[in-house]
């Protein structure tokens, strides 16, 4: 049978990971798919094309000992995905760029209380619910700030108008003004999502900007690297809700793969892990920086139904429901005494660099587990890890008893454990606080409790019993768990995204991506604009040989509105996508 290629590739914090998988052109149902070769390299932040290039060069190497012909089936590859968590660490580590933030709201509400950053200007004018200009924009103002914004280090600049997705207009302006001023890369709010929730759509364009530069530049490096490699293929994006976007809109919507990382290893688990078919799972990541934790429900991830959360401010962004804890491989220890006096070792959120077992200066919960794993079940150099919590439990004079350096390992893989159980329970508590939502379908049930876990991430077969321990579930480690971010990003399915508007008032429909303009009837509905959009979609989708994607409506808002002569009409706008999912699973034997 033929096959076709696909290769995924993952940029964590610590390390950079790749997988090349063979897919069966035609199969009945979801294909076995079969890993041929992976490769897991250490990131290097200051030199990424670098760090994507050593990756590829070791996956050509792991062809070459299989028998293979690395450098002709790079060639041959036909799809190529990318996952990182490059961008949410950057937010998360203060590293993200500096935005200046401009807001206009009319009446209501000062929007002075949902502001971001230390960069803002409130323009005065406003729009009301209907789109209609209730006070003319003064951005006089708005000039003179955002020309000093580039003196103090802002890179971007986002502008959000309360009622743009009624009338872009006024944010059209500001943006013109803002960015003729600045110089800087402009974020329009309702270029990013048509629906009316200003708190959210403020926090969506902030976030666009700041990790615009970051993700343009990171799609550079690995676009160049895999042209070196001998890779002409499409590369694509994996967005928060683990559809792959192409690169043009992952530039374009960079806040939409903010959290591509913990969409990857939510698709690799689809891929290699069968038991998530089965009631309620589990989902933990755990990576050098962090840990990853989603549920699974009958097989399907369960949607964040509120949008994407980031740095405690709701977005509109589909996602997973998903948390991500400063708690990995490489964290840092750090002792402290309690009230009572007693001793107690905090796991994270810092890292300075890899465990002493890898050459690092400073002992990391991997340090930690080394200690405590029987012989033969250490990862990297062992003895470098005992000799550096030894010399931390030295470090601490009397605290400890002889033998400190397995208590001081003890208490710290204690806490990593606890911090990730604290986490489960509030990822838990907050997906049942709501109906139930998943990539499939919307769950008529009352809530979901996890039976059982699934671990993957470099210091899995490690952490695992403590973990079984903490969340008192049993915990299941699949194969390849080491490159689970990788084999997921190269099996999601490629995504599209079409939005379309219709103004009963005016009879007009409207796509902008493809530029059509068609009459609307008199008796259109929600229903009936949906479908339309949705049809159109399939079209698109069937002309690039895509005939088979599950296209749904991710959103449909109606507005029903009055004009000055007292006369209703509708607004409304509808957004369909594929829906994200696997294109196979990984074969048994694979």
């Amino acid at each position: 049978m033929k096959e076709k290629l696909v290769l995924g590739i993952d940029a964590g914090g610590t390390h950079t990971d790749a997988a090349l998988l063979a897919l069966p052109e035609a199969a009945a149902g979801l294909p076995q798919a079969r890993l041929l070769a992976s490769a897991k390299v250490s990131t290097r932040h200051e030199d990424l094309p670098g760090t994507v290039r050593t990756v590829l060069a070791a996956l050509t190497a792991a062809l070459a000992e299989a028998g293979l012909d690395g450098p002709a089936l790079l060639g041959r590859v036909e799809r190529a995905t990318l996952g990182t968590t490059l961008a949410v660490n950057a937010l998360v580590q203060g590293r993200a760029d500096k935005v200046g933030l401009a807001l206009s709201a009319g009446p209501g509400l000062d929007p002075v209380h949902f502001t971001l950053g230390e960069h803002v200007c409130i323009v005065p004018g406003g729009l009301d619910h209907r789109g209609v200009e209730v006070a003319p924009l003064f951005t006089g103002t708005l000039a003179e700030t955002a020309a000093r914004w580039p003196g103090e280090g802002v890179a971007a600049v986002a502008c959000v108008g309360k009622f743009s997705p009624r009338n872009p207009a006024q944010e059209q302006k500001m943006g013109e003004v803002a960015g003729g001023a600045s110089g800087l890369p402009v974020t329009l709010g309702h270029s990013l999502s048509g629906r009316l929730n200003f708190p959210r759509r403020v926090a969506t364009a902030y976030y666009n900007a700041a990790v615009a530069r970051l993700t343009g530049e990171f799609l550079d490096a690995v676009e160049a690297a895999l042209a070196c490699a001998g890779v002409r293929a499409p590369v694509r994006l994996l967005k928060a809700d683990g559809g792959a976007a192409t690169l043009a809109f992952s530039r374009r919507e960079p806040v939409q793969s903010i959290l591509s990382g913990p969409a990857a290893s939510v698709m690799g688990v689809m891929a290699l892990w069968p038991e998530a078919a089965e009631g309620c799972s589990l989902l933990l990541d755990m990576g050098g920086t962090t840990t990853d934790l989603a549920l699974f429900y009958e097989g399907s991830p369960v949607v964040d139904r509120d949008g994407m959360l980031l740095m405690g401010r709701r977005t509109l962004v589909r996602a997973l429901a998903a948390i991500s804890i400063g708690v990995g491989g490489d964290s840092q220890l750090r002792p402290e005494r309690t009230q009572d006096g007693a001793l107690a070792v905090h796991v994270g959120p810092v890292r300075e660099g890899p465990a002493m077992a890898f050459g690092g200066e400073r002992p990391t919960l991997l340090d930690a587990l080394n200690v405590l794993a029987p012989a033969g079940g250490m990862c990297g150099d062992g003895a470098a890890s005992r000799a550096g919590m030894e010399a931390l439990a030295a470090s601490l004079g009397t605290v400890l008893a002889p033998g400190g350096a397995t208590q001081l390992a003890r208490l710290a893989v204690e806490n990593a454990c606890d911090q990730v159980a604290r986490a489960a329970y509030a990822l838990v508590e907050g997906v049942n606080a709501r109906p139930i939502y998943t990539l499939a379908a919307l769950k008529a049930v009352r809530e979901a409790r996890p039976t059982r876990a699934c671990l993957v991430g470099g210091p899995a077969a490690s952490v695992r019993p403590y973990l079984e321990q903490a969340l008192a579930l049993p915990v299941a480690i699949p194969p390849h768990a080491e490159v689970a971010n990788a084999i997921g990003a190269g099996l999601a399915v490629p995504t599209a995204v079409l939005e379309a508007y219709a103004d009963s008032g005016r009879g007009v429909y409207s796509v902008p991506a493809l530029d059509l303009h068609e009459r609307l009837g008199r008796h259109a509905t929600l229903e009936s604009v949906a479908d339309r959009t949705r049809e159109l979609l399939e079209e698109r989708l069937a002309a690039e040989g895509v005939t088979d994607a599950a296209v749904e409506v991710v959103e449909a808002d109606l507005f029903a509105i009055l004009d000055d002569g007292g006369r209703g009409s509708r607004d409304m706008r509808v957004a369909c996508q594929v829906r994200p999912g696997i294109s196979a699973r990984l074969s048994a034997g694979a």
